[in-house]
């Protein structure tokens, strides 16, 4: 079969079975459509949640920037593994003890106010519309290259399908819909990585593999190296970012993980504070298989591109660049007129230009692999985009209907009348998150990025210090999370859309670029957040009772110390 029919066929299978689920899981009540009822396993959850986090920009756009960027490109995976990390131990249990279904509610109640709920309502739904945009757009790219459609075309099909099994099934069906995904996505990502392993380096394992000799005897990178270096790229094992950029990015990804909604939600899903612990270990594990994979898939695929054509007859250009041409994510331009393409450095002279998020999809047609396979990265692709937008529309949905309707302006609104509200958000989301999908404000994982920059300078900081300073009070909270989160969005909208031409590191305050300005925007939100809770009155006595009490362990006693 073809690569369309065996698409058509994967992917088809896929989303049957996501729709099935849904429909089998769907949520007969608001507990069961925030938080699944609270009863999901460890190990369920800590699927649920690799897929959630594992977004198209951990499948489709984090390996296409580390091929591109080699060195530098390990900002990501750092990050973002770092910050995985840093929840499960500092924030997810206590999260759990506390027994909220979202952030906002958290903040709402730890800061016993509805101002403090209403900004982070706000910040959550802007965290959120940004991750969901590149969501969106990765699966707008799927679509227009496996499925031969338009990207605008690709990206409603994605809304349709997201939406059916957001809005049916809830957390309930959105979990349980994401462990399934979870398998595929891990499967489709894992197989040609296997399979270009082996033929390049005779090592079916991906991660030795980037380690291991090409049929030359020559150690992969050092051969990548000289290639690279040869058409006036940087060596793909040097870095060209500044080591305060690097430190700076490395940190919004970080704590930006640990600080996303869609994320922390996912704790609220399982029985005990001790499972909350556990499905963070399974998530971990998962989603190290992905991560450590990433940086071979990232060089393989460059070193198969640079084979391929540079320098070769346009004429006889490999039916890849063809068949991704048509999606208009590869460009050929003959500048010298020669008939061949050249592939250099200067933009000048380059005949060129790659999305960076094709790698991953194209990889398995670059190298020659079964048709099967690339049908398969198509619906692992999908599945990685469709279960981290689900997660996001949820977040957005609940903090509409729960935080904004329930808790705030309509308290007395029947649970009936809040789930309907919760769908009609949810759809309303949708809409909002295609838009963005179809004109997107960056690739995928530049968008991602700025998504956890945003998340690390509003809610990191005041989870941290609402579970372990008894003294942060409201006035603190809500002026840390305005001031850094008002501050990051000024710097990324100066850079990236007032003035673009701007987006120079000489011009950057402190050599920061947007991608990283996320962690300045969370140190001014601690530094105003302490500054303020200590001029004005600290919390009342039973908030601050409360502090204390969730840091303590289930079962356990306070210790009375005598003299």
């Amino acid at each position: 079969m073809g690569i369309l029919a065996w698409t058509y066929l994967l992917v088809g299978i896929t989303f049957a079975l996501y729709i099935g689920i849904a429909i089998w899981s769907r949520a007969g009540s608001t507990k069961e459509f925030y938080v699944a009822g609270g009863g999901v396993s460890p190990l369920a959850n800590g699927m649920a949640t690799a897929a959630d986090w594992m977004s198209a920009a951990s499948f489709i756009s984090m390996a296409g920037l580390i091929s591109f960027m080699g060195y530098d490109g390990s900002v990501y995976l750092m990050g973002w593994t770092g910050g995985y990390v840093l929840l499960a131990l500092l924030l997810a249990p206590y999260l759990r003890k506390f027994g909220k279904f979202t952030v906002p509610d958290f903040v709402g109640d730890r800061y016993y106010s509805r101002t403090a709920r209403l900004v982070a309502v706000v910040c959550a739904i802007f965290v959120s519309f940004t991750y969901v945009a590149g969501q969106m757009r990765g699966v707008g790219i799927v679509f227009s290259r496996f499925l031969e459609v338009q990207i605008e075309t690709g990206v409603i099909i994605g809304m349709v399908i997201v939406l059916f099994y957001a809005v049916l099934g809830g957390m309930k069906g959105i979990t349980y819909t994401q462990v399934a995904q979870f398998c595929v996505l891990i499967f489709a990502y894992m197989v040609p990585a296997i399979f270009i392993s082996f033929m390049l380096t005779g090592n079916p394992i991906p991660q030795l593999g980037l380690g291991g000799k090409v049929a030359d005897g020559t150690p992969l990178l050092t051969k990548l190296d000289g290639m690279l270096t040869e058409l006036g790229f940087a060596e793909y094992t040097s870095g060209t970012k500044s080591t305060i950029d690097v430190f700076f990015i490395t940190a919004a990804l970080m704590v930006g993980t640990a600080g996303l909604p869609h994320v922390i939600v996912r704790f609220f899903t399982v029985p005990k504070v001790k499972d909350a612990r556990k499905s963070a270990g399974y998530a971990l594990v998962f989603i190290a298989i992905l991560y450590t994979t990433a940086p071979a898939i990232g060089a393989f695929g460059r070193y198969n591109m640079i084979n391929n054509i540079s320098n070769r007859p346009i004429s006889e250009m490999p039916q890849w660049v063809q068949n991704w041409q048509k999606t208009k994510l590869i460009s050929i331009d003959d500048k010298n007129g020669d008939g061949r393409i050249q592939y250099v450095k200067n933009p000048d002279a380059n005949e060129l230009t790659i999305d960076k998020d094709i790698m991953v999809l194209a990889n398995p047609e670059i190298a020659n692999l079964p048709n099967w396979v690339i049908a398969l990265v198509a619906a692992g692709g999908l599945a990685a985009a469709l279960s981290t937008a689900a997660g996001l529309l949820l977040v957005i949905s609940t903090s509409i209907s729960h935080d904004l309707l329930k808790n705030s302006f309509m308290p007395d609104i029947s649970e009936k009348h809040e789930l309907i509200a919760a769908r009609l958000a949810a759809t309303a989301a949708v809409v909002v998150a295609g838009y963005f999908g179809i004109y997107p404000p960056g690739f995928v994982a530049e968008v991602v990025a700025f998504a956890f920059g945003l998340a690390a300078a509003s809610f990191f900081p005041i989870i941290v210090m609402g579970i372990f300073s008894t003294r942060m009070n409201k006035q603190g909270a809500i002026w840390g999370m305005v001031v850094g989160l008002a501050f990051t969005i000024a710097y990324i909208s100066y850079f990236k859309f007032i003035s673009p031409e701007a987006n120079l590191p000489e011009n950057w305050w402190f050599g920061i670029s947007p991608e990283g300005i996320g962690t300045l925007g969370m140190l001014l939100n601690f530094g105003v957040s302490f500054v303020i809770s200590r001029v004005t009155p600290p919390p009342p006595a039973h908030i601050q009772d409360l502090v204390e009490d969730i840091r303590i362990p289930r079962g356990a006693s306070k210790v009375t110390v005598h003299h």
